[in-house]
């Protein structure tokens, strides 16, 4: 079996969404009001576990559209599709060229070093707890524990993610709960109490009431 075997395929929306929101809307008030201004929008996953991880270390500290110019000019590094092979050949001149700074090569060459020795139990990941998977992940040079919570939300689809260190859910909470009041994550903690089976999506749903506009990873 190859690695890939047990990633999605492109665009995948999650399985339990239309049961989840029944779920929130049902036990809580803001999601009851949230929800239904969305309509048929959904989470959806995107590309592969490697590609996704070492765009988010690309995009760090970074603006979304710097990120995507300099994403772009060093996929053109790679002579075929992007494989851990191909980062590791890569000279860290040519990345240095494509916009990269000299600490972010050295975190997307230990990405591929991770890949390619099989640090990261991709086939694995399918019956690993969200723990254990963030475990691996914050191993990795340049990738904390909210790049591999995002991770867990956006391309693994995980359905009860809380990410307490993401800067616009805290902003969400206040606005949506506490009438712009400043919220302690022990206080967004206890909101998401109630989302649960379902934070991630409920998480999502706050990141719309910010932001329309679906973020894509």
């Amino acid at each position: 079996m190859s690695p890939k075997s047990a990633e999605l395929p492109t665009d995948v929306v999650p399985p339990y969404w239309d049961e989840a929101c029944k779920h929130l809307i049902k036990r809580d008030r803001v999601m009851k009001k949230l929800i239904p201004q969305f309509g048929e929008a959904r989470l959806q996953s995107h590309g592969d576990a490697f590609a996704t991880l070492a765009r988010s270390i690309i995009g760090q500290q970074i603006s979304v559209k710097s990120a995507q110019a300099t994403w772009e000019r060093w996929i053109k590094l790679m002579p075929a599709k992007l494989q851990p092979a191909q980062v590791l050949a890569l000279t860290v001149e040519e990345q240095r060229a494509a916009g990269l700074s000299v600490r972010k090569v050295d975190y997307l060459r230990d990405l591929a070093e991770h890949f390619a020795a099989g640090s990261v139990h991709v086939r694995q990941w399918a019956q690993m707890d969200d723990e254990a998977i963030i475990e691996e992940l914050v191993a990795i040079r340049g990738i904390g524990r909210w790049t591999a919570e995002m991770f867990l939300i956006f391309h693994l689809m995980r359905p009860n993610v809380m990410p307490l260190d993401d800067v616009g859910l805290l902003k969400g909470i206040s606005l949506n709960y506490f009438s712009g009041e400043p919220v302690s994550r022990a206080e967004a903690r206890e909101v998401g109490d109630a989302w649960a089976p379902y934070r991630s999506v409920a998480v999502w749903y706050i990141w719309r009431s910010l932001d329309p506009l679906p973020v894509d990873y």
